[in-house]
């Protein structure tokens, strides 16, 4: 059975990863190009690290694919098609819904994912037409919890690479062949910048050290708690306290000046 095969109203959901990347370029090489009866969406909340953005205007430009850019509206209809040049790239959407309800998502209540990307194409595919379609998503073989939680759901999403047997490996030996790749911090082939960028489900380990590399990072995250009065997740430090850790340990090492070490000899 070639999973890959597309002859219905199907959309492919690309996330911006490697491995949703895989996912299209497989399509486009099973069916000899993107069929007529399908729309790859991806949906930018302005929480994507840049690099991501640049990742998938790649994909679009050097596979010869329309890519359909879509952001989260707090008005009718519910979204808007953007581009790489007009995307919102400081979290404006993000924003925008947390403003809409008035609280923050969180480890409760995690509506982010369904609000910002998920509504979205769904809005945007129904102004076209088309109210029943499947969904192709990029989860593969090795991600078992991932796939069994997507199949229990209600909506017809289907996940090609899992049932083709894609591991990891094989999406990492792909990219490591290409003229391209996504640009991100990177451990054990896994983008620790995929999704948003310090999203509040990331590991607390590395969170900080997104944080520690780039404390400005954070300042986005700080801010909404602030507005809101309330934290996006109970169990990990706030990002404001984020931010004066690092930049604490910075001071504790300022102004000493090393010596020569002869440990070696």
């Amino acid at each position: 059975m070639n999973h890959f095969k597309i002859d219905s109203p199907t959309c492919i959901s690309f996330s911006g990863g490697r491995t949703s990347a895989y996912m299209l370029w497989r399509v486009l090489q099973e069916n000899n190009g993107l069929p007529e009866e399908a729309k790859v969406c991806f949906a930018n909340t302005g929480k994507e690290d840049e690099a991501t953005l640049r990742f998938v205007d790649r994909c679009s430009k050097e596979w010869g694919v329309e890519i359909i850019w879509l952001e989260f509206r707090a008005e009718p209809p519910g979204f808007a098609v953007v581009d790489f040049e007009s995307s919102s790239k400081k979290g404006e959407p993000f924003e925008a819904l947390i403003t809409k309800k008035n609280y923050l998502p969180n480890t409760f209540a995690r509506f982010c994912t369904t609000e910002l990307k998920i509504l979205p194409m769904k809005k945007y595919l129904a102004s076209l037409g088309w109210n029943d379609f499947a969904t192709f998503v990029g989860i593969r073989a090795d991600e078992p919890r991932r796939v069994a939680k997507m199949r229990d759901n209600k909506d017809e999403k289907l996940t090609p690479l899992a049932s083709a047997g894609v591991s990891n490996f094989e999406v990492l030996d792909f990219w490591s062949k290409q003229p391209f790749n996504l640009e991100t911090v990177t451990v054990d082939g896994n983008s620790l910048l995929s999704n948003c960028d310090l999203c509040y489900l990331k590991k607390p380990a590395h969170l900080l050290n997104l944080v520690k590399s780039n404390p400005e990072r954070a300042i986005w995250w700080a801010d909404q708690e602030s507005r809101i009065g309330a934290r996006f997740n109970n169990a990990i430090p706030a990002y404001k306290d984020m931010i004066n850790f690092v930049s604490n340990q910075r001071e504790l090492f300022d102004g000493i000046d090393g010596i020569d070490c002869f440990c070696g000899d």
